[in-house]
């Protein structure tokens, strides 16, 4: 873990935090985590009323106007590092003194430079930083077409064999980014994130079938299957093997260790799983 040498700049509550996919999955919650913190957030996607589009630089600018720290969310495609260099330059000119990236555990455990890229970016950027690496998250099963199949069809069909994977609450994630956007004592640290359970996809869906009230089942796949399926669904190729990939790595339990960076940062231990089951929605989940 890197060490902060020199001393960091205090994000002021007056300053709004510029939250990057502000309307997405993650960016929505540490809005949230971020306005029960007394703090202003400005959500910021292409649809939110302060517009943000990683491919038009022209929205940029205008959306750094006055902001004292921003959570960074890359746009996942092949110029995603080259973007957050640019953007994290233009945000340091712009007086923001603290970035917070969400990244992947994922990205570390593969050791791939080219997935840390973005990493790198913003720790070179002048800043105060933050990187978080998260595991998969629980709400994956509510929100991601990927693995909330198992709600609409009663069936996942997956290449994770009996691999364990560590799934954490996005409500932790939000927590978790909200203070060290504002809090001093997190500049210059790497935090891995995990729930307090390293789960197979049998055992949480186990877990998703109790609280539904209804059968759901988890059926371990070949690889070969996998992509068979999803190419016979029209997933595209290049998605459908990145997520055999992922799922390849649960299935040698890449990512099974219990990370703790949620007690470092909020000192209690991270949602269970089952909480989230219990409360979480599960009638369907997204059709597409």
């Amino acid at each position: 873990m890197t060490t902060h040498t020199q001393p960091e700049q205090s994000v002021s509550p007056a300053s709004p935090v510029l939250v990057l996919g502000g309307t997405g999955k993650t960016g929505r919650r540490v809005a949230a985590a971020l306005t029960r913190r007394g703090f202003t957030a400005r959500p910021a996607s292409r649809s939110a009323p302060t517009r943000f589009d990683w491919s038009d630089r022209t929205t940029w600018g205008p959306a750094l106007d006055g902001v004292g720290a921003v959570y960074v969310v890359d746009s996942q495609g092949p110029d995603a590092a080259e973007e957050v260099r640019a953007f994290a330059a233009l945000a340091v000119e712009s007086g923001v003194r603290r970035l917070v990236l969400l990244s992947a555990r994922t990205w570390g455990e593969f050791g791939d430079p080219a997935l840390l890229a973005t990493e790198d970016a913003v720790r070179a950027a002048g800043a105060d930083w933050t990187v978080l690496r998260p595991t998969w998250f629980d709400q994956n099963f509510t929100e991601e077409w990927f693995l909330s199949s198992v709600l609409t069809t009663g069936e996942l069909r997956l290449p994770a064999g009996e691999g364990r994977e560590p799934f954490l609450d996005l409500e932790d994630l939000a927590e978790v980014a909200a203070v060290v956007l504002t809090e001093d004592g997190h500049a210059g640290r790497t935090y891995e994130l995990s729930g307090p359970r390293a789960l197979t996809l049998r055992e949480a869906v186990a877990e998703l079938s109790a609280a539904a009230g209804r059968p759901l089942r988890y059926v371990p796949v070949s690889e070969a299957e996998y992509l068979a399926e999803q190419r016979a669904a029209g997933v595209p190729e290049e998605v459908a093997q990145l997520l055999a990939g992922l799922f390849r790595h649960i299935a040698e339990d890449g990512s099974a260790s219990i990370a703790d960076g949620v007690r470092q940062v909020l000192g209690r231990d991270p949602r269970d799983f089952r909480a989230y089951a219990r409360g979480a929605d599960l009638s369907a989940g997204p059709a597409g």
